[in-house]
């Protein structure tokens, strides 16, 4: 079958090549990929700067299509169905935090981005009935890491005034559109004005440009603060949200694309009773709940663009950029 693997002797890192699918065992099932998402996490395996990344791995954690064959212990019930993949892996028994065993698919494991994968049963899930296959490839890992951070992490409530830092990516655009089904005040920030525009399309309030150095003073002025933020960014921007954050308020965030901070406030922390906390994609449980609220809400995915996986180097290199608005896609 066609395959895109991490290759660190090609000059983009990618090497389009024929695979074997590979013998199902007996609680697996082989799905015929119809389309899949790229995440950050791609492109970090891509740079080597994730952890454990191996040659010759297929890439890809998000992913959607229809179960073509069943291992031995699998019902018979999936043989045909239209599937979504839950690409966490092991997450463990406790709600509060993954187990040691925890991986994500597409490394070290095979991903999505091929003709076909095999996963075990128990990461399927129906295709939401409202989503194309493109749009239900988009929701997995993203939609996951902004519904855990909303609602499990950061416990938002309706009317409460949140601000989703970075909109454009992937989990900033699905937690904006969460958040504004959960009846929040959704802000955004961004540095692009175009991305800020599209979240007021959206529903979002207000937009803020965040290399406008007095944001922080406008944000205050016009909001009085926020309950609840969602940054995925760190760095030593984490000092701005603490200043916008209202006394009480929580910071949730699920990357550090800007590393860590080289300074914190932290008499502003414990002085305003801050809540800072960390998290990561989520649990069975939510990706269940996150399932159920996206088919109640009828929440669609936004795709910046669709490309065959021919022409993936391209999408790769548009999210190095940060160029996208929502999703980039994959189909083979």
């Amino acid at each position: 079958m066609k395959a895109l693997t991490l290759a660190s002797s090609q000059e983009s890192k990618l090497l389009l090549t024929q695979v074997q699918a590979g013998a199902l065992k007996a609680h697996e099932v082989q799905i015929k990929v119809k389309a899949a998402a790229l995440n950050h996490r791609d492109e970090w395996c891509r740079q080597g700067l994730y952890p454990n990344i191996q040659d010759g791995v297929i890439l890809g954690s998000d992913g959607a299509g229809v179960v073509t064959d069943l291992g031995a212990e699998v019902d018979a019930k999936w043989l045909d169905q239209e599937v979504i993949i839950n690409p966490a892996l092991n997450w463990g028994d406790d709600q509060r935090a993954q187990g040691k065993e925890f991986q994500i698919l597409g490394m070290p494991s095979n991903g999505t981005f091929a003709e076909f994968i095999n996963v075990p049963v128990d990461r399927l899930h129906p295709k939401p009935k409202h989503m194309t296959w493109e749009e239900a490839a988009a929701l997995p890992l993203a939609g996951l890491t902004a519904f855990r951070a909303l609602n499990y992490r950061g416990r938002l409530q309706a009317g409460e005034n949140l601000l989703v830092t970075g909109f454009g990516g992937g989990v900033a655009q699905f937690a904006a559109q969460f958040g504004l089904a959960a009846q929040a005040n959704v802000f955004v920030s961004s540095s692009s004005e175009a991305k800020i525009s599209k979240a007021l399309q959206l529903g979002a309030k207000t937009g803020y440009n965040y290399q406008n150095e007095n944001w922080t003073d406008l944000a205050l002025a016009e909001t009085g603060g926020f309950d609840l933020i969602i940054d995925g960014a760190a760095g030593d921007a984490l000092n701005d949200l603490v200043k916008v954050a209202k006394p009480g308020g929580r910071i949730v965030f699920y990357g550090a694309t800007l590393g860590n901070p080289g300074e914190l406030a932290a008499r502003k922390i414990f002085w305003n009773q801050l809540n800072i906390m960390g998290t990561t994609m989520g649990s069975d449980l939510d990706f269940e709940e996150m399932l159920a609220f996206v088919s109640k809400h009828q929440i669609k995915p936004l795709i910046d663009e669709v490309y065959n996986l021919e022409n993936a180097s391209k999408a790769f290199e548009k999210m190095n950029k940060g160029n996208q608005l929502g999703k980039l896609v994959l189909v083979p």
